[in-house]
């Protein structure tokens, strides 16, 4: 079975829009959690 162009470019473009959406997760700095003071903060 052949796979012709637009097949191609689509299975490409998918596959790019996947590594680029886990890619973008990479670099966020900071805690992961809520700090105890802003969690005060916040339910007053």
């Amino acid at each position: 079975m052949r796979i012709c162009w637009p097949q191609a470019t689509m299975i490409l473009l998918v596959v790019f829009l996947g590594i680029s959406s886990m890619l973008s997760g990479c670099g966020k700095k900071g805690p992961l959690y809520i700090p105890k003071d802003a969690a005060k903060t916040l339910q007053q």
